[in-house]
Protein backbone atom coordinates (compact mmCIF):
# COMPACT_ATOMS: atom_id res chain seq x y z
CA UNK A 1 0.00 0.00 0.00
CA UNK A 2 1.14 3.81 -0.13
CA UNK A 3 -1.33 6.89 -0.14
CA UNK A 4 -4.67 5.12 0.37
CA UNK A 5 -6.39 8.34 1.22
CA UNK A 6 -5.29 12.02 0.26
CA UNK A 7 -2.68 12.77 3.26
CA UNK A 8 -2.91 9.38 4.64
CA UNK A 9 -0.34 6.74 3.85
CA UNK A 10 -0.28 3.17 5.22
CA UNK A 11 3.36 2.27 5.50
CA UNK A 12 5.08 -0.27 3.58
CA UNK A 13 6.58 -3.44 4.43
CA UNK A 14 6.10 -3.37 8.39
CA UNK A 15 3.87 -6.91 8.23
CA UNK A 16 5.42 -9.47 10.22
CA UNK A 17 4.19 -11.62 7.62
CA UNK A 18 1.71 -11.89 5.33
CA UNK A 19 -0.83 -13.19 7.59
CA UNK A 20 -0.54 -10.36 10.46
CA UNK A 21 -1.00 -7.12 9.08
CA UNK A 22 0.04 -4.32 11.28
CA UNK A 23 -0.74 -0.75 9.33
CA UNK A 24 1.70 2.13 10.75
CA UNK A 25 0.71 5.50 9.37
CA UNK A 26 1.88 8.30 8.13
CA UNK A 27 -0.23 11.42 8.21
CA UNK A 28 0.40 14.85 6.32
CA UNK A 29 -0.23 17.74 8.52
CA UNK A 30 -1.02 21.28 7.41
CA UNK A 31 2.09 22.62 6.82
CA UNK A 32 5.01 20.77 5.68
CA UNK A 33 4.83 18.45 8.35
CA UNK A 34 3.77 15.23 8.56
CA UNK A 35 2.47 12.44 11.69
CA UNK A 36 3.11 8.69 12.50
CA UNK A 37 0.46 6.91 14.01
CA UNK A 38 2.00 4.16 16.29
CA UNK A 39 5.70 2.54 14.91
CA UNK A 40 5.15 -1.17 14.30
CA UNK A 41 7.23 -3.89 15.69
CA UNK A 42 11.23 -3.99 16.55
CA UNK A 43 13.38 -3.13 13.31
CA UNK A 44 10.34 -2.12 11.10
CA UNK A 45 12.11 1.57 11.38
CA UNK A 46 14.16 0.42 8.32
CA UNK A 47 10.80 0.18 6.75
CA UNK A 48 9.24 3.32 7.49
CA UNK A 49 12.35 5.10 6.93
CA UNK A 50 12.54 3.65 3.59
CA UNK A 51 9.71 4.62 2.87
CA UNK A 52 9.92 8.05 3.88
CA UNK A 53 12.93 8.10 1.19
CA UNK A 54 10.76 6.79 -1.45
CA UNK A 55 7.91 9.53 -1.38
CA UNK A 56 10.89 12.28 -0.45
CA UNK A 57 10.18 12.93 3.09
CA UNK A 58 12.79 13.68 5.44
CA UNK A 59 12.62 11.60 8.67
CA UNK A 60 13.26 15.65 10.68
CA UNK A 61 10.01 16.14 8.89
CA UNK A 62 8.14 14.17 11.34
CA UNK A 63 6.80 16.05 14.00
CA UNK A 64 4.87 13.98 16.05
CA UNK A 65 4.30 10.09 16.73
CA UNK A 66 1.27 9.25 18.46
CA UNK A 67 0.75 5.73 19.88
CA UNK A 68 -2.74 4.01 20.51
CA UNK A 69 -1.24 1.80 23.43
CA UNK A 70 2.37 0.07 24.62
CA UNK A 71 1.53 -3.50 23.14
CA UNK A 72 5.30 -4.05 21.47
CA UNK A 73 3.77 -4.30 18.05
CA UNK A 74 3.25 -0.67 17.98
CA UNK A 75 5.67 0.90 20.14
CA UNK A 76 8.61 -1.40 19.34
CA UNK A 77 10.23 0.94 16.84
CA UNK A 78 9.29 4.34 19.31
CA UNK A 79 12.53 4.79 20.33
CA UNK A 80 14.49 4.10 17.15
CA UNK A 81 12.12 6.19 15.30
CA UNK A 82 12.25 9.00 18.18
CA UNK A 83 16.21 9.54 17.35
CA UNK A 84 15.71 9.34 13.97
CA UNK A 85 12.91 11.80 13.39
CA UNK A 86 13.30 13.82 16.03
CA UNK A 87 9.54 13.73 16.88
CA UNK A 88 7.83 14.53 19.58
CA UNK A 89 5.80 11.34 21.18
CA UNK A 90 2.02 11.32 22.55
CA UNK A 91 0.73 8.85 24.80
CA UNK A 92 -2.54 8.72 27.02
CA UNK A 93 -1.19 9.27 30.31
CA UNK A 94 -1.98 5.36 31.58
CA UNK A 95 -0.32 4.07 28.77
CA UNK A 96 2.78 6.40 29.60
CA UNK A 97 3.49 4.66 32.22
CA UNK A 98 3.49 1.42 30.51
CA UNK A 99 5.46 2.47 28.22
CA UNK A 100 7.95 4.09 30.28
CA UNK A 101 7.64 0.40 32.52
CA UNK A 102 6.77 2.42 35.56
CA UNK A 103 5.45 0.05 36.51
CA UNK A 104 5.56 -2.60 34.45
CA UNK A 105 2.31 -4.32 32.51
CA UNK A 106 1.22 -7.33 33.10
CA UNK A 107 -1.90 -8.01 31.15
CA UNK A 108 -2.17 -9.97 28.16
CA UNK A 109 -0.14 -9.18 25.05
CA UNK A 110 3.56 -8.51 24.62
CA UNK A 111 4.59 -5.41 26.59
CA UNK A 112 7.50 -3.05 25.45
CA UNK A 113 11.17 -4.83 25.67
CA UNK A 114 12.33 -1.52 27.13
CA UNK A 115 11.35 1.76 28.68
CA UNK A 116 10.97 4.81 26.84
CA UNK A 117 9.65 7.99 28.67
CA UNK A 118 6.77 9.88 26.13
CA UNK A 119 6.86 13.89 25.57
CA UNK A 120 3.70 14.55 26.25
CA UNK A 121 0.78 12.45 27.93
CA UNK A 122 -2.96 13.22 26.66
CA UNK A 123 -6.01 12.40 28.24
CA UNK A 124 -9.50 12.18 26.97
CA UNK A 125 -10.90 14.82 24.58
CA UNK A 126 -7.52 16.22 23.79
CA UNK A 127 -6.99 18.27 20.41
CA UNK A 128 -3.46 17.08 18.72
CA UNK A 129 -2.01 20.00 16.09
CA UNK A 130 -1.79 16.96 13.54
CA UNK A 131 -3.00 15.65 10.10
CA UNK A 132 -5.74 19.09 10.23
CA UNK A 133 -6.69 18.28 13.93
CA UNK A 134 -6.98 15.25 15.68
CA UNK A 135 -9.13 14.46 18.78
CA UNK A 136 -7.76 11.91 21.50
CA UNK A 137 -10.63 9.16 22.86
CA UNK A 138 -9.82 6.77 25.62
CA UNK A 139 -11.12 3.51 24.24
CA UNK A 140 -9.93 1.42 27.26
CA UNK A 141 -10.67 -2.45 27.49
CA UNK A 142 -7.58 -3.80 24.90
CA UNK A 143 -5.08 -1.98 27.45
CA UNK A 144 -6.05 0.53 29.88
CA UNK A 145 -4.95 3.69 28.65
CA UNK A 146 -5.99 2.48 24.58
CA UNK A 147 -6.38 5.37 22.73
CA UNK A 148 -8.28 6.14 18.85
CA UNK A 149 -7.47 9.24 17.05
CA UNK A 150 -10.13 10.80 15.50
CA UNK A 151 -10.35 14.12 12.74
CA UNK A 152 -13.41 15.30 12.33
CA UNK A 153 -13.48 17.32 9.12
CA UNK A 154 -13.04 14.21 7.73
CA UNK A 155 -14.43 11.59 9.52
CA UNK A 156 -11.20 9.82 9.62
CA UNK A 157 -10.90 7.38 13.23
CA UNK A 158 -7.57 5.45 14.16
CA UNK A 159 -8.72 3.29 15.82
CA UNK A 160 -5.75 0.95 17.02
CA UNK A 161 -6.69 -2.06 18.61
CA UNK A 162 -9.94 -1.13 19.48
CA UNK A 163 -11.34 -3.48 16.37
CA UNK A 164 -9.99 -5.98 14.29
CA UNK A 165 -10.32 -5.45 10.53
CA UNK A 166 -12.12 -8.25 8.09
CA UNK A 167 -12.22 -7.41 5.76
CA UNK A 168 -15.44 -5.09 5.15
CA UNK A 169 -15.94 -5.81 8.56
CA UNK A 170 -14.63 -6.27 12.11
CA UNK A 171 -14.33 -7.32 15.53
CA UNK A 172 -13.37 -6.46 18.78
CA UNK A 173 -9.43 -7.65 19.07
CA UNK A 174 -9.51 -11.55 20.40
CA UNK A 175 -10.14 -11.27 24.62
CA UNK A 176 -7.01 -13.62 24.55
CA UNK A 177 -5.04 -9.85 23.48
CA UNK A 178 -7.70 -7.69 25.63
CA UNK A 179 -7.20 -6.46 29.03
CA UNK A 180 -10.86 -6.41 29.49
CA UNK A 181 -13.32 -7.22 26.33
CA UNK A 182 -15.98 -5.70 28.21
CA UNK A 183 -14.72 -2.28 28.84
CA UNK A 184 -13.58 -2.65 24.93
CA UNK A 185 -17.70 -3.09 24.09
CA UNK A 186 -18.20 -0.16 26.02
CA UNK A 187 -15.52 2.03 23.97
CA UNK A 188 -16.75 0.33 20.89
CA UNK A 189 -20.19 1.91 21.54
CA UNK A 190 -18.78 4.87 22.30
CA UNK A 191 -16.89 5.23 18.49
CA UNK A 192 -20.33 4.05 17.16
CA UNK A 193 -21.92 7.69 17.89
CA UNK A 194 -19.06 9.08 16.08
CA UNK A 195 -19.68 10.09 12.59
CA UNK A 196 -17.19 7.86 10.93
CA UNK A 197 -16.10 7.49 6.88
CA UNK A 198 -12.98 5.86 6.75
CA UNK A 199 -11.97 3.19 9.65
CA UNK A 200 -7.91 2.84 10.15
CA UNK A 201 -7.65 -0.52 12.12
CA UNK A 202 -4.00 -1.59 12.71
CA UNK A 203 -4.92 -5.32 12.01
CA UNK A 204 -6.60 -6.30 9.02
CA UNK A 205 -8.62 -3.69 7.01
CA UNK A 206 -8.32 -0.48 7.07
CA UNK A 207 -12.12 0.25 5.43
CA UNK A 208 -11.90 3.14 3.81
CA UNK A 209 -15.24 4.35 3.03
CA UNK A 210 -18.52 3.91 5.31
CA UNK A 211 -16.37 2.33 8.18
CA UNK A 212 -18.90 3.86 10.67
CA UNK A 213 -21.33 1.26 9.10
CA UNK A 214 -19.33 -1.18 10.06
CA UNK A 215 -18.58 0.10 13.67
CA UNK A 216 -22.47 0.53 14.31
CA UNK A 217 -22.64 -3.13 12.65
CA UNK A 218 -20.77 -5.14 15.10
CA UNK A 219 -22.19 -2.96 18.30
CA UNK A 220 -25.81 -3.90 17.37
CA UNK A 221 -23.89 -7.83 17.40
CA UNK A 222 -22.71 -7.29 20.87
CA UNK A 223 -25.91 -6.06 22.51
Amino acid sequence: MAEILPGVHQVEGVDPSPDFSTHVYLLKDRGASWTLVDTGLPGTHQATLAYLAKIKVEPTSVKKILLTHLHRDHTGSLKALAEKTRARTFAHWIEAAYIAMDPKYDGPGTPPAEPFVVDETLKDGDSVDAAGGLIAYHTPGHTPGHTAYYQTERKLLFSGDLFFGEGDRIDLTPPDFTQHSPTARISARRMGQLSVDSLLTYHGGPILHKGGAAVRSLVDKLR
